[in-house]
């Protein structure tokens, strides 16, 4: 079992010269690959044209078929979900299965699927190296998952919040990166380029995530921490100008009395006052 998902693998394996065969259904999910042919595959009525790099899902208790006049170079595995060992989510991701409409895919040999599945066939086939139980449970739970992610759109919402997490962290980095080099220019092509992204699309995590620009960001964390540099340190303004990158005092004055409602003197002042004022009973 693995992140709340269990299978049961009924069968796996390859077929060099694959014909015609008689219509049938199964009980569980088969997924075929063709490596090399052409020929077609008829699903609950429906006839698709298959041939290299096509992967086709077979449904519970639906009646198909393949036909073949030159034959087809295929592997297949025949699958199920445990439910009583599964949690409802993945209950949920086999019902989107079952409903499938799209049930024949093109797809590049080099993307995840066929890789890890001819990874376990040259494993197979080889007693020269042996993986251990855990790693070959771990490439065939990966290996059904990444079956599933090529029909299902459920599992395709998933992997858009895999991409949400990586932009999050990339975002995260950027403000780290703010955060500590304020004193900086901070212009975001060096940010962009410090990150491994272009200026573009930075600035559109910005404005996606969190609703401001990228300048807008920036000159917010300047102003908070003058903020506190005003309230905790005895830093003259000049220097607290230089300390937090903004250009010169004039440009500071104006940017923080805007943002905070109050000048930077007052502001200190102000401060000072409450941190002075005793409350007696």
């Amino acid at each position: 079992m693995q992140n709340n998902a269990s299978f049961r693998v009924h069968y796996w394996g390859v077929m060099p010269e694959h014909h015609d065969n008689l219509p049938h259904k199964h009980s569980f999910f088969e997924v075929c690959y063709i490596l090399e042919g052409q020929g077609v595959y008829i699903d609950d009525d429906c006839t698709y044209p298959i041939q290299k790099n096509t992967m086709f899902l077979s449904r519970p208790d639906v009646l198909h078929h393949i036909e073949s006049e030159t034959g087809l170079f295929i592997i297949y595995v025949g699958f199920e979900l445990i439910e009583s060992e599964s949690n409802e989510e993945w209950i949920s991701i086999m019902t989107e299965a079952k409903n499938c409409s799209n049930v024949v895919k093109d797809i590049k040999e080099d993307t995840i699927a066929p890789l890890i599945w001819k990874s376990l066939l040259l494993q197979a086939s080889n007693n020269k190296y042996t993986l251990s139980q855990e790693l070959l449970t771990s490439l065939a739970y990966s290996l059904i998952h990444s079956l599933l992610q090529t029909f299902v759109p459920y599992l395709n919402h998933n992997n858009d919040n895999h991409v949400h997490k990586k932009s999050s962290g990339i975002l995260a980095q950027a403000k780290l990166y703010i955060k500590d080099n304020l004193s900086s220019p901070l212009k975001i092509t060096d940010i962009a380029s410090h990150l491994h992204i272009s200026s573009r699309h930075l600035s559109r995590l910005f404005g996606i995530e969190l609703g401001v620009s990228y300048s807008e960001y920036v000159q917010n964390e300047r102003v908070q921490r003058a903020a506190i540099l005003l309230k905790k340190t005895d830093l003259s303004i000049k220097d607290i100008v230089e300390e937090t990158g903004f250009s010169n005092v004039h440009y500071f004055t104006r940017v923080f009395t805007s943002t905070m409602r109050s000048s930077p003197g007052r502001f200190r002042s102000l401060y000072t006052k409450l941190k002075t004022t005793k409350y007696i009973e």
